[in-house]
């Protein structure tokens, strides 16, 4: 299923996308996205139903997140070796993690908003995981049955904050607006591999990213077997996992956002995001 969240910031209703690409809209059936709705047991209800007799929505609608009360957001880096190298540093022998302000969620088409102060705003396309179930101490093996389902994510980094403010890489990744996910939530039986997936991004038309998620260095199952080692998992919380080379930071000379550019990306089956970019504003 492809679930989807639609209507105005901070008063989204739950929809689904049908097998036409119809949004349709799910109020009458679930409150909404969050926590309380990412189990096995409500995720199968749903499948149960038959979505051609569910409302259509018309027009347009403003798509947000694809995920509500989000708990914690927390990303993977340099999770790419080819990326590592550009960035200049070594392969890590273990994840590195590090988390993103929770406020910075957006939905997939909203605007990226230069910070005050920005001079280096760069972009990550990467896989995000939306876990289902409470993860404490899980196996390799099992990680994946916690998993809910996966969306696009971009990982929008201001890499002055994220590396010459002193340390913890927290700075330059939790800004207003640097979260965007979605479109949608594909649960996890329609994405049975999540190794094989395809991710691209393109700023002003022009492709910058182009990477497949099987050259992760550490894969969707260990990262949550890992992860659940030092904090608990739960229903909602979204995982980012690391983005192929090709960032600005990476490029001779390097190159980053300025308020006016536009961003188009997409993770194969995940569906596509595209983002104005912005001047900062109160």
């Amino acid at each position: 299923m492809k679930l989807v969240r639609y209507g105005k910031q901070g008063k989204e209703k739950p929809g689904l996308i049908d097998a036409r690409g119809q949004l349709r809209d799910l109020s009458a059936v679930i409150a909404d996205i969050g926590p309380d709705q990412l189990g096995d047991l409500v995720l199968a209800k749903l499948r149960r139903l038959k979505t051609e007799q569910l409302p259509l929505v018309k027009g347009k609608p403003r798509i947000g997140s694809p995920v509500a009360g989000v708990g914690k957001f927390i990303a993977i880096g340099l999770n790419y070796a080819d990326h590592a190298a550009e960035a200049g540093m070594p392969i890590p022998a273990e994840p590195i993690v590090f988390m993103k302000a929770t406020s910075c969620i957006q939905g997939p088409d909203d605007p990226v908003m230069l910070p005050k102060g920005s001079v280096k705003t760069d972009w990550e396309v990467e896989l995000g995981v939306v876990m289902g179930k409470c993860a404490r101490y899980v196996s390799q093996k099992d990680a994946l049955e916690h998993v809910a389902g996966y969306c696009a994510v971009n990982d929008i980094s201001e890499r002055a904050f994220q590396l010459e403010r002193g340390g913890t890489w927290d700075k330059g990744k939790g800004c207003d607006t640097f979260g965007p996910l979605g479109p949608w939530l594909v649960t996890r039986d329609e994405v049975p591999t999540p190794q094989k997936l395809g991710l691209w991004l393109e700023v002003n038309g022009k492709r910058v990213q182009s990477g497949n998620t099987r050259t992760m260095i550490f894969g969707v199952a260990k990262i949550v077997s890992y992860l659940s080692q030092f904090m608990t998992l739960m229903p909602g919380d979204v995982i980012t996992t690391g983005t192929p080379p090709g960032v600005g930071m990476g490029m001779k000379p390097p190159l980053f956002l300025k308020a006016g550019d536009s961003i188009v990306s997409g993770v194969e089956g995940l569906g596509e995001q595209s983002q104005q970019v912005v001047r900062f504003k109160r």
